[in-house]
């Protein structure tokens, strides 16, 4: 068995884990299931919901963690075990569900089990997200601001669907609204989610780091996008996909090479062990 280095490796799913087929090669998920079969701590960190990416992870045949909900839940991938779960208290949810409305712009309300979004079901925009995701939207006859609060529903995260030119624009509304109270944060060109304030992929790490005793510098995070950028920041390696945005690139300790050429199991061969063991 060879000696490790880095104990736990934190992945980002889109654009970084999978290439851009959406797919895990096997060389990727042979250099992952290999390192957990030698004792390290794998995790893939995805802003998904849970139902969205575990059962991707599980056809992957993959060992180990995933993380959820840009980082509020954490669940083993074979048993579905929850190791983490933090959601909105009451009244925040709704708050922003109602922003959100003013603004005159889409709704998606995410909770442990799936979301509900307040676009038409036959809305081709929502259709691909779905698609996308492979979770089906659920739907309620009142405005998500009135609804999700008397749900009694734990919800993780909300999340509106935007165009890439007016990105942006929505971001800093958002932000300049709940930036003090919330995380907001952008995981792709069209979307635009906000989190319970702290509860990042960065502090997923330090989360993982504590609860299995391993030093934070001996944890690395990889990713793509300015979503990962708390983890990165978080762990005592932090490490940029060649394909990431520039953003990233800058704050990271060591830039790797693309999704498309297996970008996972450089970073576990680079870090996940002791050089020469």
């Amino acid at each position: 068995m060879k000696k490790l280095n880095c104990k736990l490796i934190v992945s980002d799913f889109d654009g970084t884990l999978a290439n851009s087929e959406n797919e895990v090669g096997e060389e990727v998920k042979n250099a992952i299931n290999n390192f957990v079969a030698d004792g390290g701590i794998f995790a893939v960190c995805s802003g998904r919901i849970l139902p969205s990416v575990l059962p991707r992870v599980r056809g992957l045949g993959l060992k180990g963690l995933v993380i959820a909900c840009q980082g509020s839940v954490i669940a083993d991938i074979e048993s579905g075990e929850i190791i983490k779960n933090v959601g909105f208290r009451c009244g925040e949810i709704s708050e922003i569900c109602a922003f959100l409305e003013e603004l005159n712009v889409n709704v998606q309300a995410y909770y442990t089990d799936g979301f509900f979004s307040d676009l038409p079901k036959d809305d081709k925009y929502l259709k691909v997200y779905e698609d996308i995701i492979g979770v089906t939207a659920r739907h309620t006859d009142k405005p998500l601001s009135e609804f999700v609060d008397r749900s009694g529903l734990p919800f993780n995260k909300v999340a509106t669907l935007c165009s890439p030119d007016g990105q942006a624009e929505l971001l800093k509304k958002i932000k300049t609204k709940f930036g003090e109270r919330f995380d907001v944060t952008c995981s792709a060109k069209v979307l635009i989610e906000i989190s319970p304030l702290g509860e990042t992929k960065g502090a997923a790490v330090e989360f993982l780091s504590a609860h299995y005793g391993v030093p934070i510098e001996k944890c690395c995070a990889v990713g793509d996008n300015l979503n990962d950028l708390s983890m990165i920041e978080a762990a005592g390696v932090g490490v940029a996909v060649g394909n990431a945005v520039d953003g990233l690139k800058a704050a990271a300790n060591y830039v790797t090479v693309t999704n498309d050429e297996g970008a996972v199991a450089r970073v576990i061969e680079k870090f996940g062990y002791i050089e020469n063991d």
